[in-house]
């Protein structure tokens, strides 16, 4: 585990008709404020990456689909840097992924067609918080 990164196990509320699934509430572990939430798609074995953002903390949730996670910490104070953390995020692995400023994020779609996935932010998005790397920039094998 990378210092700071928190994984949440969420809640999945069986419903007739359709079920609820729990995303964050205000107390939980890793709110560190809202600033604003967005959706994102990826397609199946695409990979997005690597990006980090200076100020915000991400709080990451798959409703939909299946996606690979890695993270890497390059912060010179870590206790681990240079370290990697991976995790896959989906219905059935149904968990939040808190990812504190400066850990470079990276992420794969895993399943047929799109994968859906919520950040709950805790800024609202500026480009000048961000930081991006071209995928070769940072070693990882992201065969599956």
């Amino acid at each position: 585990m990378i210092e700071g990164v928190i994984v949440s196990p969420l809640k999945v509320i069986d419903v007739e008709g359709g079920d609820v699934l729990h995303a964050m509430k205000s107390f939980d572990g890793g709110y560190e404020g809202f600033g604003e939430a967005y959706f994102s798609t990826i397609k199946n074995g695409i990979v997005k990456g690597w990006k980090r953002h200076k100020d915000m903390t991400l709080n990451l949730i798959v409703p939909k689909g299946n996606i690979r996670f890695v993270l890497f910490d390059s912060r010179d104070d870590s206790m681990t840097k240079n370290q990697y953390f991976e995790v896959n995020l989906s219905l059935e692995n149904y968990n939040r992924l808190t990812v504190p400023p400066m850990i470079w994020v990276g992420f794969q779609g895993l399943e047929e067609g799109l994968s859906l996935l919520l950040n709950i932010a805790s800024i609202p998005h500026s480009k000048l918080e961000e930081e991006h790397k071209e995928l070769d920039e940072i070693y990882f094998d992201w065969s599956c």
